[in-house]
Order: C-alpha cells, then structure tokens, then sequence
C-alpha cells in the first residue's frame, strides 16, 4: 500500500531517483525479452488479479469511504469504486493484452535503394514510461499491462484517492513478473503520495524517463504540460459532441443521445454537448430531451431550445467549454453541419465528436472538417475506448498531433530504428 506520511522534499527525490534508475535496469532486459515470457506475465498478472479479488475489494473499500469523508462528488466515486465486475474487467483487459500481436521487433517498412542498401524500419520500445493518474484505480492494470506488451518499464503515480487500491493491483502484477522471470522493477509504483512526487516524474528523474502520459483532470494535464521537460502524450478533457442532423433517424437519435451522456457519465468519452439541427427541432429535440430527462439527465439548453423545451435551465457561455463528468448535458440548435462544425471548432477539446445522420454528404463533410481525435457516425461516443477499438486496453485517449492520437495502446506506446544492410558500399 502507499503510505500518506508526508516526507521532506529531499527524502521524495532520493525515493523517486532510485525508482527511476531501477526503471532504467529493467527496461533492458524487458525491451529483449521474447513475446512468450511477456505473454505469460500477462496471464499470471490477470490471474493474480482474481486470486487477490478479496483483497482488491478491501483495499478499496479502504479509498471508498476516505473518499466519501473527504466529500468527492459522486460521479469522482464512480470512477473510484471497484466491484467484482470491475475487477474481472480488469483482468480480462489484461488477457486481451497478452493476446495481441506482439509489437517488438515487427517490421514496418521496408526497400531496396538503387545502391543495393536494403533498409527497414523496425518498432521498438519507447524506454521507461512515467504514468501519472488520478482516481481510476483500474488504470494500473492497464498502463502496467500495455507497458510490459510494448517492451517499456512503467513508473505508476496513483492519485492519493486511490492509493489503497492501486496498491492492491500493483502487487498483482508484480506477481505476475516474477512469475515469468521478468525484473519486478519493470512496474514500479511511487510509494508516497506526495505532490513533491510528480514534480520529480516531470525533471525526467535524471533522464530516466523518456516520455510522461497524465491521465487526469485539467489541473493535472495543465501541470504536466507547463512543467514537463520530457515528451508528454496528454489530452486536457472530454469535451465531447453529439450532432444531430435532420437526415438522422429519430429512434437511433434518441437511443445514441441516452447512451452516450448516461451509460457512464464520469468517463472522458461521455458526450457533454448535444447539437441538434435546427431543420428537425419539431420532431427530433423534444423526444430526445425527454430521454435524457427520464434516465436522470439535466438539461441545460439555449433560449432557442428552450422554447421548444422549457424544463431545461439556461445555458451560459461557460457551458460549452464544461466537462460535466456528470448527468447534465448542454443543448444548442445549429443551422445544419456548417454551423455543428464551426461550434466545436470553436469548443471541442479536440477528443471525441459523433454525428447521427443518414445524408453520405454531412456525414463526409463531418468527418473531414473537424480535427479531433476520434470521429464517429450513428455511434454512441462511448466507444471512444482502447478496448473497444479492439486494442486490448489503453492507457489514455491523446488529442495532440504528435506521435500518439486517440487512444494509447500498445503500438502507441513504441517507437522504431532503421535497421540497413549492406554488401560493402561505401558512400562517394
């Protein structure tokens, strides 16, 4: 378990300095270890995840109730509480790891030049990868797990809230490396819940860290960014969009809306804003708020919409830059797909958008015109998932333009080297 004693400031960085040289002595002999010893970790790590189920639950009952003494909002508790589910989700997610291809070593390109070099690009491992996350305790099984798959050492910086539970896990997966015979320094868990802790992970721990991934909210995310002076793989927040056109299809329309604001309403892929074209507001915008009003959902509307829905309460300005992480959605009707695009364009967190329509043309010009990570038609944003994407898990969904985008998974998580063979040419 983590300990919540506060340490001097010297003490956090010889504590942090030698988990990052540890780090670095293990990610050698991980980046050349074989793709079946990194299988087997996988799967002892996912059955020590069950074996130790009692002890999870424990552990996070431990979170639960500190948590609900510190009075976190309840949507912060949803994504801090693990139940039995969970946990098989959990080790389920680690399996679909280990099931994948192996990145290591794959070849991604390769040609012959006139001079007869045959070159080839070849994926590696990024090194030793700095984790730092908030309130998902399931989020040390993912990132440990996608980190051991792509050859990488992993430093994990749980959140105080999660301590216990992260704990938990933590000693799950190390379990599972010592049982392959893989260095257990490969996933480290920070052991103090120090803020002084993270300032450390963004030095770069004396260049013992090649690349920091925060998954939090934006005070988090701010930080990292400003005070990094590592590569980060960052997105801010979920600031997610539902437009619906008037080609769509009422039923689908009402049944996409629900899901996507409801189904969870504390994760980055839940759909904060619905946009709703104007030309169908007769006959799409009331059915579609009174199913969000009768899952549990506050609507907060423009006038216009209002109009039509006077129940809602007045959306301000400040509603449309808002991930609510919670049951309320903000409303807007737009003239059409020119003006839905020119609103995210000017709201979006550049994350995850979904268009609900049946007209091919508004549906290409969505999907061209707007620059977020993830875009989908006639789906619920929800899926705006590693797992779902079918990469097993991920460690984060990124929304900036280099290297990594969307969802972090295992290929995400790599980088390559040119490999060139020769016959003796020299160069003239």
């Amino acid at each position: 378990m983590l300990t919540r004693n506060e340490r001097s400031s010297g003490d956090v960085a010889a504590i942090m300095a030698e988990l990052g040289r540890k780090a670095r002595a293990a990610a050698r002999p991980l980046a050349m270890a074989s793709a079946e010893r990194k299988h087997a970790a996988l799967l002892a790590m996912a059955d020590a995840l069950l074996r130790n189920e009692a002890a999870i639950l424990e552990a996070n009952g431990l979170d639960m109730a500190q948590g609900e003494e510190n009075g976190l909002a309840a949507s912060f508790l949803d994504r801090l509480n693990l139940t039995p589910e969970r946990i098989r989700a959990m080790a389920d997610g680690v399996r679909a790891i280990a099931e994948l291809k192996d990145p290591i070593g794959e070849v991604i390109a390769a040609w012959d030049r006139p001079n007869g070099l045959h070159i080839e690009r070849v994926r590696t491992p990024l090194g030793v990868i700095g984790v730092i996350f908030e309130s998902r305790p399931n989020v040390t099984a993912d990132a440990g797990a996608l980190c051991v798959k792509a050859g990488n050492a992993v430093i994990l910086r749980a959140g105080s809230d999660s301590a216990n539970s992260s704990g938990a896990i933590h000693a799950c997966l190390a379990e599972g490396l010592r049982a392959a015979g893989l260095p257990e320094d490969a996933i480290q868990l920070v052991p103090v819940t120090d803020r002084a802790a993270v300032g450390e992970m963004l030095k770069g721990l004396g260049g013992n860290i090649d690349v920091i991934i925060p998954r939090g909210g934006r005070g988090l995310v701010e930080r990292v960014q400003t005070e990094a002076r590592v590569p980060v793989f960052a997105h801010l927040e979920g600031i997610c969009h539902l437009y619906v056109d008037k080609s769509a299809d009422l039923d689908m329309a009402v049944k996409i809306a629900v899901n996507a604001k409801m189904r969870r309403t504390g994760i980055c892929g839940a759909a904060e804003t619905l946009l709703v074209d104007r030309a169908c507001a007769d006959t799409h915008l009331l059915p579609i708020l009174n199913a969000l009003a009768n899952a549990g959902c506050e609507i907060r509307a423009d006038e216009e919409a209002r109009t039509l829905y006077p129940e809602a309460k007045p959306a301000t300005e400040a509603d449309w830059t808002t991930e609510y992480l919670d049951a309320i959605i903000s409303v807007k009707l737009v003239d059409g797909v020119a003006d839905a695009i020119e609103h995210i364009e000017a709201h979006s967190s550049h994350h995850t958008e979904a268009i609900v329509a049946e007209d091919a043309e508004v549906v290409e010009r969505f999907f061209n015109e707007i620059d977020s990570a993830i875009l989908l038609h006639n789906a619920s944003t929800q899926f705006a998932d590693g797992g779902e994407f079918g990469m097993g898990a991920e460690i984060g969904i990124a929304t900036g333009r280099m290297h990594a985008r969307g969802p972090v998974g295992v290929e995400q998580l790599t980088s390559f080297k040119y490999r060139v063979r020769g016959t003796g040419q020299t160069r003239p």
